[in-house]
């Protein structure tokens, strides 16, 4: 067999093994009835109950927007997303403790191929908690002020963390294989989101918090979000880079300690 053959074949047998991943992943949102429930309703109140406690800091001076709900709609999408993607951990420690797992280490399929599935799967289920959250949160506000560009940021935004919060959950799964991890994986992405921009604009933070925000990738995510929302960020390229870059340095580094910890679970 000549090696282009070979390559072609490869290939095939990589994505075949990813796509079933895939299915089975997005067929126990069938099983499971009101599966993203949580994923959708929580951000949802949090988006209703933090505009009705804080919405008057919009008219802070250097405040963005006039409307706080713009502020917080980017936020809400990105906890969705990541309570999505820190769902993939649950569910693989779910199958560890069932033995699943053991069976799937066991067929000749390559161990990273396991694990890119259930992440395709996580950014197609991100798609539900994003779009519902926007679409509440257009009703209750003023609009979208990013047109198109703005939109496709927003969601590549809450797409990519999703990936993050995958490897995050994907990691600690592997590593404590139980679902007991299930908190630490939501918790863990709840912390990321709430120490950056999450409330206010960086220029308005102060002390600790203010240089945690800065520091915090996070924060340039919600940046490149908020595009689609905030009159005050406007849609450019300035305000695109910063995120993807910190989204693949997250992902990069999530990615290689799920790897990492996959790499150790004996066959």
């Amino acid at each position: 067999m000549s090696t282009p053959e070979a390559n072609t074949r490869g290939l095939a047998y990589a994505g075949g093994v990813g796509y079933a991943m895939w299915q089975r992943s997005l067929l126990e949102l069938a099983r499971v009835k009101g599966g993203l429930l949580p994923t959708t309703i929580a951000p949802i109140i949090f988006l209703l109950g933090i505009t009705g406690q804080f919405g008057d800091l919009s008219s802070l001076p250097g405040f963005p927007t006039d409307s706080y709900i713009n502020w917080i709609i980017p936020l809400s999408c990105l906890q969705g997303a990541g309570f999505a993607g820190g769902a993939t951990g649950a569910n693989l420690a779910r199958d560890i403790e069932r033995g699943w797992f053991d069976r799937l280490l066991s067929s000749p399929a390559p161990r990273p191929l396991l694990l890119l599935g259930p992440v395709m799967a996580a950014m197609t289920r991100s798609l539900v908690p994003t779009t519902v959250i926007l679409a509440v949160g257009l009703l209750l506000g003023p609009g979208l002020t990013g047109g198109v560009y703005g939109v496709v940021m927003l969601y590549l935004a809450a797409m990519a963390f999703s990936v993050v919060a995958s490897f995050w959950g994907i990691t600690l799964a592997l590593r404590a294989r139980t679902q007991q991890v299930g908190p630490a994986i939501q918790n863990g992405v709840f912390i990321a989101v709430f120490l950056s921009t999450a409330y206010t604009p960086l220029v308005l933070l102060r002390g600790w918090l203010g240089t945690f925000a800065e520091y915090n990738p996070v924060t340039y995510v919600l940046q490149m979000a908020r595009q689609a929302t905030v009159s005050g960020i406007e849609p450019s390229w300035a305000h695109t880079w910063p995120g993807l870059v910190a989204l693949a340095g997250m992902i990069a580094l999530f990615g290689l300690l799920a790897l990492r910890q996959l790499g150790r679970i004996d066959r």
